[in-house]
């Protein structure tokens, strides 16, 4: 028989699993987009079009555009009353007129996840070391991961991007390697805002981390040196699975947080899913359109990786420790 404590865990346990499997049409829309993205991306990078012409919608227009016509003119027919069908008309003219521009924004979402991904990914490398030196290390590394963390929490992300972007000879070195720019390779100015965001990150995960770190019980490390341990042993064995348990709805929210941010690498000419809605809206004046799809694009995201992170969490809880309830 469990104790309250793992009882009252394992209720939390099913009841984030429930709310999960409670949510049909948010499922069904998140498999739904990524399916087309798929098989968007797979159309264009792999199969060079073959299953239909590279930046050609697979969705046709013209029924959009001819529901949009004929409820527009029952809505003008209608008079005043005729405004709730005068929205429908126009959500039709709004799907007439974003489908054919699908193709490039799936090209922008691409860079955008392979930025956000990337970025947290890598930062993560780095903030583990960060996090474990601030709550465990000397004075001097104690001091050293503190003026990491500060300099880069402390600067505008933009910032960071314009300095290693113009003022250092990163775009140089990696203009230079081998397929930097080819096929679905992004282009050099990718790979600094990579390197931006995943020292940005790094610096804002390390703190999720520290504090998770510091709310697992001093005893933890004093028995684990109680049974043979060192102390970098009891920190890597036993601390850390825990902390990092602690530090997941913080990471989460780097997560989300990213795939925002990474809008910020247009200004260092990376073509992702901000930068190429600004440029297709400057040739053709459809911002409204372009700019509500591309925020609901972002939405998508957003939405799949809460999803992901939540399935997470699930699957490392351990009953009693590391769980967090809403």
């Amino acid at each position: 028989m469990g104790t309250p404590e793992s009882t009252t865990t394992e209720r939390t346990i099913r009841t984030r699993a429930a709310e999960l499997t409670d949510q049909p049409l948010t499922l069904l829309t998140v498999a739904v987009f990524w399916t087309w993205l798929v098989v968007r991306w797979t159309n264009d990078f792999l199969l060079d079009g073959a299953l239909i012409e590279r930046g050609t919608s697979f969705f046709p227009t013209a029924p959009f555009e001819a529901a949009a016509s004929a409820l527009g003119s029952l809505a003008a027919s209608l008079g005043p009353v005729g405004f709730p069908v005068g929205w429908v008309a126009g959500f039709f003219e709004f799907l007439a007129a974003s489908i054919p521009y699908l193709p490039e924004l799936a090209i922008g979402v691409w860079a955008t996840i392979l930025l956000t991904v990337l970025g947290i990914a890598l930062g993560f490398v780095i903030a583990v070391p960060l996090s474990v030196a601030r709550v465990y290390g000397g004075t001097i590394t104690r001091s050293l991961a503190l003026g990491y963390t500060e300099l880069f929490r402390g600067t505008p992300l933009l910032a960071q991007l314009f300095v290693l972007y113009f003022a250092t000879p990163l775009t140089t070195v990696i203009r230079e390697l081998p397929t930097v720019g080819t096929g679905f390779i992004p282009a050099q100015a990718f790979w600094v805002a990579v390197i931006a965001f995943t020292l940005n990150s790094a610096a804002y995960q390390s703190e999720y981390i520290r504090s998770a770190l510091n709310s697992v019980p001093e005893g933890q490390l004093t028995a684990a040196r109680a049974i043979g341990l060192s102390k970098v042993d009891g920190i890597r064995h036993v601390v850390l699975p825990q902390g990092l348990r602690y530090a997941i709805p913080g990471w989460s929210n780097e997560l989300v947080y990213l795939i925002k941010y990474s809008s910020l690498a247009s200004f260092i000419t990376v073509r992702e899913l901000f930068e190429r809605t600004d440029a297709i809206a400057s040739e053709t004046y459809r911002y409204t359109e372009l700019f509500v799809l591309a925020g609901l694009f972002y939405l998508a995201l957003v939405i799949s990786a809460s999803l992901l992170m939540e399935y997470v969490e699930e699957q490392v809880a351990i009953p009693g420790l590391g769980t967090t309830g809403r």
